[in-house]
């Protein structure tokens, strides 16, 4: 037999997942809710995947990039995978508990009427997960998935094949089917996989490809939770202190060579100011990275498609008019490399013609513009699609607020870029382009539950007045309940 005829076809694969989706869905009828053992458990395994693969982890990361900082990965992929599987383990017997609601009207609660919500698992849920944290944002939602009580199906990139064969392997070696399933592969198989009638769909990724993604789940009105990203503002005040602001402006874009959905994607900075952010810009990168190119803590571009993309920016902006700024400490010369690395490249006074002020740029290439007053960068964000994350730096309280509640955006850090996301007791996600639903913390567990409303009637017949035939009491009662 040949190597092509071995090789699975797109109906197998498609076969073989409807297959172990039905199973998972059978188990989780047969074995009903699992107890709070049963799903802590499930985490506690998820958990020793991450300690004891973690150098498998780091290496598969660094291959499939080329190059990518093993400190960075295992910060990163590795612990920040366990703290929000630490943190659901914690709190998901306190999260299962049955919600009390009020009765109306109240007589009917005096009379032992009840009122409550019980959180079930919805059964399967599917994630579909990127190259970018391909294992942070596996894991990280299994959290909450595993703390509502479902079992999982998974789907990685195919952009950092390494990544996703150890993570069949690792899933297979801890997990049944019924309980987890990965499935790699190409385009065709995400595209299959979204057609699937999951009990909930969690995709993370671009948005051109949501729009995909969610004709696909329509299919089957699969309930979706879409993580994208867009264009993430920084807003810098007056008050702002520049040497801390670009620190931790440049700490957000070059973590992962600023292949992050969240990383700052442009700065606004008060007209007079341009030159000393960029200023310190350059003493921050050269603080963390004295070289680049062959610095392990410095990490490439995924591919050569992405490379071509960023360098393509960079070739538009400077045909364009804009003033390009290389951060390159040590002035090395990067046009020969094993690999795909970018210097941090401030891009001064860019127009909005301009390929790098349309798309998400997902690269160490970072924008700068000027405003004459802070309306004016609100104004600029608001004319623009909603983004996942929003970044205000200074000390005025006024100022702050007003940035705070005349934009809108999946979540914010003031006086630092990123960090919200790690925080697990708030919940992660975007508005609009950027995103649908949340989860993390106490709301991931939310979102991969069903709320069941119940209501217990009392024995007592104190709603007859309700039934036909309808006379002077209902009549008394509507005219009591039908007024301002």
């Amino acid at each position: 037999m040949s190597a092509a005829e071995a090789r699975p076809t797109m109906s197998d694969a498609e076969s073989r997942m409807r297959q172990v989706l039905e199973r998972q869905k059978q188990a989780h009828i047969k074995d009903g809710a699992p107890s709070a053992e049963k799903r802590i458990e499930w985490l506690d395994r998820a958990i020793n995947l991450l300690v004891s693969h973690k150098d498998e982890i780091a290496e598969a990361l660094r291959q499939d990039f080329g190059h990518r900082s093993v400190d960075a990965s295992l910060f990163t992929d590795v612990s920040g995978s366990i703290g929000p599987l630490k943190h659901a383990k914690a709190n998901l017997r306190t999260w299962m508990k049955r919600e009390k609601r009020k009765v109306e009207p109240a007589l009917l609660g005096l009379f032992g009427a009840r009122a409550w919500i019980d959180y079930q698992p919805k059964g399967t849920i599917g994630i579909i997960s990127p190259w970018n944290f391909p294992f942070n944002l596996t894991f990280t939602p299994l959290a909450g998935v595993f703390a509502a009580g479902n079992r999982a199906m998974i789907k990685p990139s195919e952009f950092t094949p390494r990544c996703s064969e150890l993570m069949e392997r690792m899933f297979k070696s801890a997990y049944d089917e019924t309980e987890v399933a990965v499935f790699t592969g190409g385009p065709e198989v995400g595209a299959a996989f979204s057609k699937l009638p999951f009990d909930h769909l969690l995709f993370t990724g671009a948005t051109s490809i949501a729009y995909h993604v969610m004709k696909a789940a329509a299919e089957n009105l699969v309930p979706l939770t879409l993580e994208l990203g867009g264009k993430s503002p920084v807003i810098v005040g007056e008050s702002a202190d520049m040497a801390l602001t670009a620190k931790r402006v440049m700490m957000g874009k070059t973590l992962n060579a600023g292949q992050i959905c969240l990383a700052p994607d442009y700065v606004m900075v008060p007209k007079d100011k341009a030159k000393d952010f960029v200023a310190e810009a350059n003493t921050a990168v050269s603080a963390m990275f004295p070289t680049l190119k062959d610095n392990p803590d410095y990490t490439s571009v995924i591919n050569q498609r992405h490379y071509d993309r960023l360098m393509g920016y960079l070739d538009d902006a400077r045909a364009k008019g804009a003033e390009i700024v290389e951060l390159n400490p040590a002035k090395e010369n990067f046009s020969q490399q094993p690999f795909h690395k970018i210097p941090p490249t401030i891009v001064l006074n860019p127009t909005d013609d301009m390929k790098i002020m349309k798309d998400e740029i997902f690269g160490p290439l970072l924008p700068v513009k000027t405003y004459d007053t802070v309306e004016d960068a609100i104004g600029y964000v608001n004319a623009h699609a909603r983004p996942l994350g929003l970044y205000y730096f200074g000390g005025d309280a006024a100022e702050q607020d007003r940035v705070l509640t005349r934009t809108t955006s999946g979540g914010v850090s003031v006086n630092d870029t990123i960090m919200h996301v790690s925080m697990e007791d708030l919940p992660f996600g975007g508005v609009g382009p950027s995103g649908m639903g949340a989860y993390h913390g106490h709301d991931g567990f939310k979102t991969f539950s069903h709320a069941k409303a119940v209501f217990k009637q009392v024995n007592k017949d104190l709603t007859a007045m309700v039934r036909p035939p309808y006379g002077e009491k209902i009549q008394k009662m509507l005219a009591g309940a039908i007024k301002r």
